[in-house]
């Protein structure tokens, strides 16, 4: 079960880490930043993907309700993501406070998303060693 707990602070590291890109990007110039928003997009692309290729593999020892959240978190993203692709197309100068206003809400969003996820992912890890606990303890008492 150390291995649950390795991911745990795989998370932690990953949030951090994004904590302090995003606390970065405030200072760099707006080309600068839109090289940084690209790697996280592509960096996101991936992960989804990854998560997509997982959840395939794991689908049978996976419980269908996170299967079917981790398959409706992969549709809201390419939703997302397409909506604010259209967006961006289309917005004008005066437009432009409003999409950023927009696109952090929707980055407060998935903030928000990420820290129950983070919560539920405690739950479950701390779920997982009690009920290895009990079923070792099971074993040694037959």
């Amino acid at each position: 079960m150390m291995a649950l707990s390795d991911d745990l602070t795989k998370m932690a590291q990953l949030a951090k880490e994004a904590e302090d890109r995003g606390r970065a990007a405030a200072d760099k110039a707006r080309t600068d930043l839109q090289a940084e928003v690209e790697r996280a997009s592509e960096s996101a692309k991936r992960a989804a993907d990854a998560l997509k290729q997982r959840t395939a593999e794991r689908k049978a020892a996976a419980s269908a309700q996170w299967a079917e959240v981790q398959s409706d978190w992969a549709r809201h993203v390419a939703k997302m993501r397409e909506a604010l692709s259209a967006k961006r197309a289309k917005h004008e100068a005066k437009e432009a406070q409003l999409f950023a206003d927009i696109a952090a809400s929707d980055a407060k969003a998935a903030i928000d998303f990420a820290c129950a996820a983070i919560e539920e992912a405690e739950y479950a890890v701390l779920d997982a060693i009690m009920a290895q606990k009990e079923a070792d303890e099971l074993a040694l008492t037959r």
